[in-house]
């Protein structure tokens, strides 16, 4: 006799339906067993499936358990953001009013409401970075692989760091967007390994209006950046997360490589920009506040808000439900 159960799919890092990353979360876990919730996450095929369930914590207001098509997440970010605008949409009240507690496997989670500055923009969530449980430069070996799997030189990396928080992100900082956008990884090559790269957009010809369709023919293969004239909307939240370059579609681009899930590139990655942020704002390679597009080439637009202040790192996005019913356990 198979068991019905309140289900939401959610897009994560968008508030238009469809341009962010999918998340599926099913609103009651209670009673699955790891094999269940592990064979459900792989047929979904999407980056990450979240399981709710009652909290083990006194301080927290539910519990998660995060699955990719083929492993359990101690922490991942659009999980985070996704599992909390679902259980906070079916009614959930937070024990405390400022932010509600999010139980994982990494610990728990602070997640807070942005409210949204007009009457029709919606309400954005925050949540808090857990700390890097490894840090430091890649080893050279582990260069040269991530190197070789995505086609690049060695000078066309600034600085390069683990950035280990659930995930264990092996991250780039590469010397712009543009390059960013050009890579075409090698995903054989590259097997094994979860890398992340970021790049800054340069202000000159990425200002509203001014971009020359033309030059894409010049750049290598494959390299679709597909940019827009800034709209209202944009500028109210540039100037609200403290956008740096207000006249780009964000300050930088990140791209998510891992090989051997349902999606070899993440659409949007929480996780990834947590560890960026704790990274590079920390080192003074890129401001405390800035914004992140991420999965350009997929054909997405999710935009991520990082701020980092006396309490920590947060990464901040919109959330939307897309599907909204049950879904059947045997």
């Amino acid at each position: 006799m198979s068991i019905a159960r309140p289900y939401k799919q959610v897009d994560v890092f968008s508030s238009s339906p469809y341009t962010g990353n999918g998340l599926a979360v099913v609103l009651d876990g209670q009673g699955l067993s790891d094999a269940q919730m592990l064979n459900f996450a792989n047929w979904t095929n999407l980056a990450e499936t979240a399981f709710l369930l009652p909290s083990t914590h006194p301080d927290a207001d539910y519990r998660v358990r995060i699955f990719t098509t083929t492993t359990e997440l101690p922490f991942a970010g659009h999980p985070t953001l996704g599992a909390a605008h679902a259980w906070l949409e079916t009614g959930g009240v937070p024990k405390n009013p400022a932010a509600l507690i999010q139980e994982c496997a990494a610990g728990l989670i602070e997640v807070r409401r942005v409210p949204g500055e007009e009457s029709t923009d919606t309400e954005a969530l925050a949540f808090k970075a857990p700390p890097l449980v490894r840090t430091g430069a890649l080893e050279e070996d582990v260069l040269e692989w991530a190197l070789g799997g995505l086609g690049l030189k060695r000078e066309d990396v600034l600085a390069h760091q683990w950035l280990a928080n659930g995930p264990n992100w092996a991250g780039l900082l590469l010397r712009d967007a543009d390059l960013v956008l050009s890579l075409e990884p090698d995903y054989v090559a590259l097997a094994g390994l979860e890398v992340g790269v970021i790049g800054l957009h340069t202000v000159g010809e990425r200002r509203a209006g001014s971009y020359d369709p033309a030059q894409r023919e010049q750049r290598p293969a494959g390299a679709r950046e597909e940019l827009r004239p800034v709209s209202d909307a944009d500028a109210r939240r540039s100037e609200r997360f403290g956008n740096v370059v207000t006249g780009a579609p964000a300050d930088y681009e990140v791209r998510a490589f891992c090989p051997g899930e349902g999606l070899q590139e993440d659409p949007a990655t929480g996780s990834l920009n947590a560890g960026f942020g704790e990274w590079l704002a920390g080192a003074g390679l890129a401001p405390e506040s800035y914004t992140v597009r991420q999965g350009t080439r997929l054909g997405r637009a999710a935009i991520l808000h990082v701020n980092r202040d006396a309490s920590g790192v947060w990464i901040a996005g919109h959330s939307v439900t897309c599907i909204d019913g049950v879904v059947n356990f045997p």
